[in-house]
């Protein structure tokens, strides 16, 4: 595959040395360095590339001729991966995005920017994905579901045809969602969760079928300290 797009990855931890094993070996891009916020770059180099600082990163890669994409994990509810999302869109740069040669995405479906769409998904009919959402191996995305912004969908799930999950939820391994049902924003859906009603914002569900914990998310995940 030709490599005829340049590509900064945002991060230098596990999920960043995957983005760069995905896009060298399975895409038209070329990895050419890593990039961290200033107070946390402690190493020079990650994977055989440099890490630059961050903040300064367009003064040796120009908007014009590098891709950004941001290879950060589920933290806080996918605050983290948002927020260096946004400021990387805000500093000019245009978003790659990863799709696995090895998945199955629909030809009407819809991707948004900076999604990781690992090995082994299928995608169909009339999904549409936002910007910003993580889809790990093995999952089903049933007809004509939305998934929103900021989402990361772990491996094994099944989202049943005309779902909505809604912005910043994280779904745990071997989680699944019956037909026509509402994931709210904010929501951390545990591993094997069986959710078969609209479920409320700012909520955590566990068991099957899936009961609301009197913990809220945004707290437990978001202003722990």
């Amino acid at each position: 595959m030709q490599k005829n797009k340049k590509l900064i990855i945002v991060g230098a931890g596990e999920t960043a040395e995957i983005a760069c094993e995905y896009f060298t070996y399975d895409s038209e891009f070329k990895v050419e360095c890593f990039a961290v916020h200033k107070k946390y770059n402690d190493k020079k180099n990650f994977c055989s590339l440099p890490v630059e600082n961050f903040e300064e990163i367009e003064k040796k890669y120009s908007i014009e001729d590098y891709y950004v994409f941001v290879a950060i994990a589920s933290d806080k509810l996918n605050r983290v991966r948002a927020s260096l999302y946004l400021e990387a869109k805000n500093k000019g740069y245009k978003i790659a995005t990863y799709v696995s040669s090895k998945s199955f995405i629909w030809r009407n479906a819809k991707v948004g920017e900076n999604c990781f769409i690992f090995e082994n998904n299928t995608i169909q009919s009339n999904v549409e994905i936002g910007n910003n959402v993580t889809l790990w191996s093995g999952n089903h995305i049933g007809h004509r579901t939305k998934i929103k912004d900021n989402c990361f969908i772990s491996s094994h799930v099944v989202i049943s045809g005309f779902c909505e999950i809604g912005e910043n939820t994280f779904m745990g391994v071997n989680s699944c969602v019956a037909d026509n049902i509402k994931i709210a924003k904010d929501n951390f859906i545990a591993m094997g969760a069986v959710v078969t009603k609209n479920t409320e914002e700012n909520s955590i569900y566990k068991g099957s079928p899936a009961a609301r914990r009197e913990v809220e998310a945004l707290n437990y995940f978001v202003n722990k300290k």
